[in-house]
């Protein structure tokens, strides 16, 4: 089932929910129509499968790549580069699920709103701990206000994603990544 979700979230990242049919998510997935409806019940089943997998998979993946450093800094550096990598070339221009899902869903649908806010705010409130962590080990500045900071590098990341889809280069982003780490001293 996973490589079913996977193909889903690579359309939906790439089109978009509107612009997918179903005939694409059956391309995508190896799955015929009738095969997706009985599993997921409809096209919007298919994608808040494929929203969950997506987020609860960049997490993952984010939190392991964290645990390999110390100092909260570190960390907040890793997390920049974590958007920055998925916000250029090819892969920034199969844009961020969370991210085309706010532009495109929340307004229309309260469960997806629900999913897109709990998933930034699980973002934020790492940014935020972080912070907290960077300004007791000394590698925050004190003077930071970390709740308005935390929403600052969460609109940076999701700005990363947004930029990403107009072909950004690696060192467009780099360099977005070394300022925003300039914020914090």
């Amino acid at each position: 089932m996973q490589t079913v979700v996977d193909g889903a979230v690579r359309v939906f990242r790439e089109r978009g929910y509107h612009a997918t049919s179903v005939g694409d998510l059956s391309e995508a997935t190896g799955l015929t129509a009738g095969s997706l409806y009985k599993a997921f019940g409809d096209k919007r089943g298919v994608f808040l499968a494929a929203f969950d997998h997506y987020v609860t998979t960049r997490h993952a993946e984010l939190r392991h790549r964290l645990d390999k450093h110390s100092k909260a800094s570190e960390k907040i550096r890793v997390i920049l580069l974590f958007y920055a990598e998925s916000s250029h070339g090819s892969e920034g221009r199969r844009g961020c699920l969370v991210v085309s899902s706010a532009t495109a869903l929340a307004t229309f649908d309260d469960e997806i709103a629900s999913r897109i806010e709990a998933a930034m705010r699980r973002t934020e409130e790492m940014l935020r701990e972080l912070l907290q962590q960077g300004q007791n080990d000394g590698s925050v500045a004190p003077e930071i206000h970390v709740p308005a900071m935390a929403r600052t590098l969460l609109a940076l990341l999701h700005g990363f994603r947004l930029i990403g889809k107009s072909g950004r280069t690696q060192r467009d982003m780099l360099a977005a990544t070394e300022e925003a780490m300039r914020l914090l001293r």
